[in-house]
């Protein structure tokens, strides 16, 4: 058989077998993805009894392809919430994320000036102990790019392997720890958070207003804020007894009756300053208008604002409101349109239809793959990680490496949205798809090389010691900001709960935090720390290596 053959029939049977092995649960924990890597070390101690050879530059090609679908998938995926991440909303949990991922440094580094375990070791340790894979892959870039032996290149997986199990099961004890010091009940802890957020949340309400106030009769919607600029749209109007749509220019009379969309205290103000509120609800039942949403996918209108396609005066169509990734916003003049958002329009039938044209209306693109920004974007990635940077007083330049380019370049794309006709939007379908094959690849080779030598390792090396290593790296940190993100900064214990997951990136240790309560807490706070913190735990390791190499 080829040896290509051999290799492909190889990482399938240890993919199968590692998924498999990772859906089984114990009290409903597993090893999820990891079991791949496990399934890997067998599969490299076994082809090392029988002899077996391999050809190690297709190993290591399928290896780095692997990490660079997987991390750019990522980027991808978290891009566009990445800045908004960063302002002030999310700023005290990402800098205790920082913080978290800090302190598991400075626990790396003790270990290795103190204990004297070797610094390939310490890399895996330290990534396996975070779960972190894109951690060990830009561990082991680096260490190629300083020159180190090949045993050193290979010793960071084992030191992975042995500290990622009790990786997965200490975030675990770090959540229960802060929910019993602090005696938390998970559904009161949902109640407060839940209640907070109706009182903070400004959801879009509707609200039919007759005019009375005789100072605005003679004033342009535009002139008294009825389109959008302040969040407040009209989006139909009733004069006359006949229902029609109103332009920016449209003038008020009086017993004009107009149907508003904005915040519900917004609302409020409004109505109190134009009349009161009409007997008569604006419906477009029995009338030639109606409602649609259509989906933005003409690369022509990506990053136009609703002011610069002027629906009103040029189609006589009103957006009431644009739909964004489930979030509901209002379509003020300057927002500015994406691929995916869905629009909320009012006009005739007719209308609509000119208006869906323009902007596409085409959901089946939101299923398919444009492949073309995908290649451009992971070779924008790896000529970016293959950039130097010299940094004064380090010893070696800085790279991002094949773990840490794509990642940026992804998540610079993404947030960017598109470039002329280059659309970096992927369905949430297919970049799970490709993120799940580049992860299952990168583990399955990475177990199989160090197969060889992680049973010996484990048993009659410093395997054992390891594990030590490998939990203090893992339960220090969490301890500590855990602890005192409850009591200084008197966080939800779910938020707290999320933010120990995504400052681990551990999507199990999530499931496990929404499986406390069906609040959105710990979700909201993972996504908020996770894109910061997958490349803090890409850069972490990079700058061990050239301060301590």
């Amino acid at each position: 058989m080829p040896d290509i053959a051999r290799i492909m029939l190889l990482l399938s049977l240890i993919a199968a077998a590692g998924l498999a092995f990772g859906q089984i649960k114990i009290k409903g924990v597993g090893l999820g993805i990891g079991g791949v890597l496990f399934a890997g070390i067998a599969g490299g101690h076994l082809a090392a009894v029988a002899g077996v050879k391999f050809d190690l530059h297709v190993l290591h090609f399928l290896r780095e392809f692997g990490l660079i679908l997987f991390v750019y998938t990522i980027g991808v995926q978290v891009g566009p919430g990445f800045f908004a991440a960063l302002k002030r909303s999310g700023l005290t949990l990402n800098l205790l994320a920082a913080a978290l991922v800090g302190l598991g440094v400075l626990v790396a580094v003790v270990i290795h000036k103190v204990a004297g375990v070797p610094l390939p070791a310490v890399l895996g340790l330290f990534s396996g102990a975070v779960t972190n894979t894109p951690s060990l892959g830009a561990a082991q870039q680096i260490l190629a790019e300083v020159g180190a032996p090949a045993a050193a290149l290979e010793t960071p997986s084992l030191g992975y392997a042995i500290a990622y199990p009790f990786g997965i099961v200490g975030i675990l004890i770090a959540m229960m720890t802060v929910r019993a010091v602090f005696r938390l009940d998970p559904a009161a802890e949902a109640k407060i958070f839940d209640d907070r957020r109706r009182a903070e949340a400004e959801t879009l309400e509707t609200l039919d207003v007759a005019v009375r106030n005789p100072t605005v009769f003679g004033s342009a919607l535009r002139d008294i804020h009825l389109f959008g600029d302040l969040g407040i749209v009209a989006s139909r109007m009733m004069r006359g007894g006949r229902l029609c749509v109103p332009h920016p220019d449209t003038t008020v009379q009086p017993g004009d009756v107009f149907h508003l969309v904005g915040p519900r205290a917004k609302l409020e103000r409004l109505r109190a300053f134009l009349g009161e509120v009409s007997d008569v609800t604006l419906t477009t039942k029995g009338t030639d208008v109606r409602w649609d949403r259509l989906v933005v996918t003409s690369n022509h209108v990506l990053g136009k604002t609703i002011g610069q396609l002027n629906l009103a005066d040029a189609y006589d169509v009103v957006v009431s409101r644009v739909n964004r990734a489930g979030v509901e916003l209002v379509p003020s003049p300057a927002l500015t349109l994406q691929f995916g958002d869905i629009m909320t329009a009012i006009g005739k039938p007719e209308d609509l239809a000119r208006v869906a044209h323009l902007v596409g209306n085409a959901p089946r693109r939101l299923q398919q793959v444009d492949f073309i920004p995908v290649f451009i974007g992971i070779a924008l990635g790896v000529l970016l990680g293959s950039i130097p940077v010299y940094v004064p007083g380090m010893p070696a330049p800085l790279k991002l490496g094949l773990a840490g380019g794509p990642l940026v370049v992804a998540i610079i794309l993404a947030r960017l949205g598109h470039f002329g006709p280059l659309v970096w939007f992927m369905p949430p379908a297919a970049n799970l798809a490709l993120r799940e094959i580049g992860i299952v690849l990168f583990l399955a080779v990475v177990g199989f090389l160090s197969g060889d030598r992680f049973l010996d390792t484990l048993l009659h090396g410093d395997g054992l010691a390891w594990i030590g290593y490998g939990a203090a790296i893992t339960l220090i940190p969490l301890l500590i900001v855990g602890l005192v993100a409850r009591a200084v900064f008197k966080l939800n214990y779910l938020t707290v709960c999320g933010l120990l997951a995504g400052s681990m990136t551990d999507p199990p240790a999530l499931a496990f935090a929404n499986a406390l309560s069906p609040c959105e807490a710990p979700s909201l706070a993972y996504a908020t720390v996770y894109p910061l913190v997958m490349f803090l735990r890409i850069l972490a390791p990079q700058l061990i290596v050239l301060f301590l190499w």
